[in-house]
């Protein structure tokens, strides 16, 4: 599980309510079932319009994304490239045909099939060049289709706000009755904006932050096989992608 999202949706949830709560208001007030009908669903709606039926497939794999980590250790990344280089330089490239079982990574056995395959350094620069761009481009999407829908949030609570007003003012009866309905109101907002700024947008921006250390490590397996096939020395190979990472990221016989 991802601890940081977990623990951070939790805590600014508990926030806004126990704030709430401290003031005198009471829990049930918020769960008011036609603002949160017309600000969740509405605001599904209006961001499903904006993209395709395959992308909507790919939210469950985006909750997985979202909800759990993936561990990606550059050090351990770069060592294991090391130690391919270092049989390469030994043995030739064809030897680490034996080596890509152990392989799990999807993108780092391809490269280095090419690499083995003999395909020239510039022909696997652009192959990965273009399988990094899918990469990026597919998480680009999802966590747009979050941003639209912290976009959209607010807007659909102003609008449940607005509906409940012109229901409050159109059915004036007594003064209490009609500020309870217009407190009522207002509860679309609180969710529109809650919902937004507590849900929407954060997952939007992890998305991007994990996208940032994927790239990385993509980036690292694209450097050291073109290096690797290059047959450059494996000292220098381990050097240039080291130099990827901040100094307190290196162990300390790297430094």
């Amino acid at each position: 599980m991802d601890i940081t999202t977990i623990f951070g949706l939790i805590m600014g949830m508990s926030a806004v309510i126990i704030s709430f709560l401290m003031e005198g208001g009471h829990l049930g007030s918020l769960l008011q079932a036609p603002a949160m009908l017309l600000v969740i669903f509405g605001t599904l709606g209006a961001a499903t319009v904006t993209t395709s039926f395959s992308q909507l497939k790919e939210l469950p794999k985006l909750g997985r994304i979202i909800l759990f980590e993936r561990k990606h250790n550059p050090q351990e990344l770069i060592d294991l490239i090391y130690e391919l280089s270092q049989k390469s330089r030994k043995n030739g490239l064809l030897s680490l045909e034996k080596e890509l079982d152990n392989i799990n990574d999807v993108f780092m056995k391809k490269a280095i099939q090419l690499a083995i395959d003999g395909f020239e350094t510039n022909k696997i620069r652009e192959i990965l060049e273009i399988e990094m761009s899918y990469i990026e481009e597919r998480h680009k999407k999802g966590a747009a289709f979050f941003q639209k829908l912290g976009g959209f949030s607010p807007t659909l609570g102003i609008i449940g706000t607005v509906l409940g007003l012109i229901h409050a003012l159109s059915n004036m009866g007594s003064s209490e009755s009609m500020a309870k309905s217009i407190a009522a109101a207002f509860i679309a907002t609180l969710w529109g904006v809650g919902l937004a700024n507590l849900i929407y947008l954060p997952i939007a921006d992890k998305l991007k932050v994990k996208h940032q250390d994927e790239a990385l490590y993509l980036e690292i397996i694209s450097e050291g096989v073109i290096s690797l096939a290059m047959g450059d020395n494996p000292r220098v190979i381990r050097m240039k992608l080291l130099s990827f990472l901040l100094p307190d990221k290196r162990t300390v016989e790297d430094l």
